[in-house]
């Protein structure tokens, strides 16, 4: 068990927290939710120790061990990627090394045989022995192969490194773990593993998530930070929100009652005050009017930019045409001689886990790389906005946001430009920010902004829900939803996947196409079918030798 006991942090003037009361228990699953700024990873360092409060303390059950999600890519290269998942169990590690370096000495004393003797008691306690093949089990179940298992961290790409950090938090068995964003930059496979690890997990859990339905999938009760306080719902991030509404509606519906009785009784007190023979009921209900009071329904600190991405055009029946698409990249062909041709009524999800392929296609689709072989063909209908993975560059430069969205508008006009940014959450005094400080989700708010001002009727979207928070990406996959145009997207969030997509595509490892005309979540129960397929007929032919 972990609680916080009146838990207050101020930052400056201003109270991130004030008097926090909450216990998470073993056996749940704890999903945070909260608006960008709300104090949700700040919530988690607390817990964790890593941020003291300025007033009130945290209590972890005597004897616990407590794991937390490192977001420092970089903090583990000098170590193997074995070592770096070990290391999760920082005590466990620190025997496992004080008995290799007493091992290698060649002066080996009979201090040193009592010392080692101690050391492997300690180690066979923490179940030392099955460590590696432990730390193994769950590097392979997140996709990093056997080969990569000795290899350095500095060696990793950073999707790897992730999974790699996310395995040692999960390596053995902490009693409490806190999970921050653990689903950023994990592909589908990787995150349908997490799912089944965190259901199947028994002790406790907390976790920070923008992916909807991973808290859906994982949670059995779920904590809103909203305004300072953290208040406990039972369920799921679906019932909370439910949950919530239903509340907000019983107020609002209570409050018109008492309204109208506030009224009736005004009117009565009114009509009836100068009368002799009805001032004493005008009395009592006077007394009755002062003993009403209306709840306070204190409005959330969360807001929803508004999204529509509205096409100047429609757009034709020839949409897009890829005939024989090949490209080598860094010495690997991510792209195989693919080729499909685009419905005007396509909105087709990329999915699965090779990231440059799909990143690679978009690239080409936009113009901004040349396949090695086949083409490409645009209707002429047709007209592209494109939103890339990595931004960077687009804000790498010194303009203001309204002068950086005006650049892209075609309407040159200060009040047109701000309408599209208020719609994203920029207020006035917003616009004259500098692109190049803006936070991870003000940039991509930014690029929605100039995607929607755009008006094209094509839309190309490479992860476009890192960095936003829930509010935003619920936006975004209803002004998707809505959207009459064409969508090609990749995106990790499964909600978004199988609401938005009604054609699925996966670029295999070697580079070939699949295409499906499904939802995503038939395609995934026909993936699953055809891998149970696979499994069964090798162990029949296994069975025949």
């Amino acid at each position: 068990m972990i609680a916080a006991n009146n838990v207050t942090l101020r930052l400056g003037k201003k109270a991130l927290f004030e008097d926090v009361n909450i216990k998470f228990t073993e056996g749940n699953c704890y999903g945070i939710i909260g608006a960008n700024g709300a104090g949700k990873s700040t919530f988690l360092k607390i817990l964790s120790g890593e941020l003291e409060t300025t007033k009130g303390d945290v209590t972890i059950t005597p004897g616990q061990r407590l794991s937390f999600l490192k977001q420092d890519h970089f903090q583990y290269d000098s170590y193997t990627v074995l070592d770096t998942v070990i290391m999760g169990n920082v005590r466990l590690y620190e025997v496992m090394k004080e008995k290799e370096a007493i091992y290698a000495k060649e002066d080996f004393t009979d201090e040193d045989g009592i010392r080692a003797s101690e050391l492997e008691g300690e180690f066979a306690e923490m179940n030392g022995w099955e460590a590696e093949a432990d730390a193994e089990s769950l590097l392979n179940g997140l996709g990093i192969p056997t080969e990569l298992h000795y290899e350095l961290m500095a060696n990793l790409k950073g999707s790897e490194k992730v999974k790699v950090l996310l395995a040692q938090a999960l390596f053995g068995n902490p009693d409490i773990l806190l999970l921050d964003e653990p689903t950023n930059h994990l592909d589908m496979d990787a995150i349908n593993w997490l799912e089944e690890f965190l259901i199947n997990f028994d002790n406790t859990v907390i976790v920070v998530s923008h992916d909807r339905y991973f808290l859906n999938k994982v949670c059995t009760q779920t904590a809103d930070v909203d305004y300072g306080k953290i208040q406990l719902y039972a369920g799921n991030y679906d019932f909370w929100y439910e949950s919530s509404q239903l509340l907000i509606r019983q107020m609002k519906e209570a409050n018109r009652k008492k309204e109208e009785k506030i009224k009736e009784l005004q009117e009565f007190i009114s009509r009836f005050s100068a009368n002799a023979s009805k001032s004493k009921q005008a009395t009592s209900r006077k007394r009755a009017l002062e003993k009403i009071q209306l709840d306070e329904i204190k409005p959330s600190s969360r807001k929803y930019p508004y999204i529509d991405f509205r096409p100047d055009r429609e757009i034709g029946n020839e949409v897009l045409s890829v005939t024989d698409l090949s490209k080598t990249v860094n010495g690997i062909k991510v792209l195989d001689h693919i080729s499909f041709i685009v419905g005007h009524d396509d909105k087709i999800a990329f999915v699965g886990g090779n990231e440059l392929a799909k990143t690679t296609l978009f690239q080409i689709l936009v113009g901004e790389l040349e396949p090695d072989e086949g083409s490409y063909k645009w209707g002429v209908t047709t007209s592209q906005a494109y939103f890339p993975k990595d931004p960077a560059s687009e804000f790498d430069n010194d303009y203001t946001i309204a002068d950086w969205l005006t650049g892209y508008s075609p309407v040159k006009d200060a009040t047109y430009v701000r309408g599209f940014l208020g719609r994203m959450l920029f207020a006035g005094e917003d616009g004259v920010k500098k692109v190049r400080v803006l936070s991870g989700g003000e940039k991509v708010r930014c690029l929605l902004s100039k995607m929607m001002i755009s008006g094209s009727n094509c839309l190309i979207l490479d992860e476009p829900t890192n960095h936003l928070d829930m509010e935003a990406i619920t936006a975004l996959n209803n002004g998707l939803i809505k959207f009459p145009g064409v969508a090609l997207f990749s995106c990790h969030d499964h909600q978004f996947v199988q609401t938005c997509a009604n054609r699925i595509m996966e670029i295999l490892p070697d580079g070939t196409l699949i295409d499906k005309i499904t939802t995503y979540d038939e395609y995934l129960a026909n993936d699953e079918m055809a891998r149970k397929r696979t499994v069964y007929t090798a162990n029949r032919e296994e069975d025949d030798l």
